[in-house]
């Protein structure tokens, strides 16, 4: 089997997982819960596993390269980094509601990729600009930051689903929104990855920089992939200052999250399809 092959099999598998924790959601089959968890795991592996493939193929072409460089790649690499986030999450707060806010993205973001007539999935030479050790460095620093805040939008989505069934009627933990975790575990849980993401992120500017120094002759030349970035970073950094100077919670907190989230978004692909500028290689 080639990597094209995993990855195909990768999209249905999340595509399962997805449906597996939606269905723990609306019928609130907690049996699931274990079969899920080690299914979506199986699923990362085979993903992994087809991401190893593609790098070595990439060699046995002679063009050897980390699996990270066009926009094909690293909409897989996006799915990859949500599913490896969102597993931690589970493992850490011992909870797998939140599996329906989350993998749902994972698997949007590998059907894209595989469908998608707009992404070149063939394995290519690196261009100049590109040819860097500060390739791998950059571009996991950012989408780790990346996954974060997707993360951290679907737990908003979930923060306002429950806070606007807890305002128009008592919790009651037999109905479907009652199965979702209190409010206050899910705000500490946005919060907590949105730190998380914002660190990655900053770690990825400072990355990207050098590299720009490395290949263009300067740190900072007001790209407009470097512009969106920033202006990503203002958005979390804003928040993230709200809510320890001025004790920003609650629904404010999850829009924000949300509103972050469509930055993000932009930041990664709008700018890449919409606005030319030294980062317009990422779509080919």
């Amino acid at each position: 089997m080639n990597s094209a092959q995993f990855l195909g099999i990768t999209t249905f598998a999340y595509m399962f997982s997805t449906l597996l924790y939606v269905a723990m959601f609306v019928f609130k089959i907690k049996r699931l819960g274990k079969f899920t968890t080690c299914f979506t795991a199986i699923a990362l592996l085979v993903q992994t596993a087809g991401l190893g493939l593609r790098w070595q193929e990439s060699y046995q072409m002679g063009i050897g390269h980390a699996p990270l460089t066009n926009m094909y790649e690293s909409v897989i690499f996006f799915a990859w980094a949500i599913i490896v986030l969102y597993l931690l999450i589970e493992w850490k707060f011992k909870t797998q509601i939140i599996g329906a806010f989350a993998v749902p993205f994972a698997f949007l973001a590998m059907a894209y990729a595989s469908l998608s007539k707009d992404l070149t999935k063939g394995i290519s030479p690196l261009i100049p600009a590109l040819q860097s050790n500060w390739l791998i460095s950059h571009v996991i620093t950012c989408f780790i930051g990346y996954a974060a805040f997707t993360v951290a939008a679907g737990l908003g989505l979930m923060y306002l689903i429950k806070e606007t069934s807890d305002s128009r009627h008592s919790s009651n933990d037999k109905t479907l929104i009652g199965s979702l975790l209190p409010l206050h575990q899910i705000e500490d849980i946005t919060h907590k990855t949105m730190i998380f993401g914002f660190i990655w992120l900053t770690a990825g500017i400072i990355t990207g920089a050098v590299w720009a120094d490395s290949a263009w002759g300067t740190y900072w030349s007001w790209d407009p992939k470097e512009t969106w970035s920033l202006i990503t970073w203002f958005v979390y950094a804003i928040t993230l200052h709200a809510r320890y100077t001025r004790g920003w919670g609650g629904k404010r907190i999850a829009w924000l999250a949300i509103i972050g989230f469509f930055s993000v978004i932009f930041t990664y692909y709008g700018v890449n399809f919409i606005l030319s500028g030294l980062h317009s290689y990422g779509s080919n």
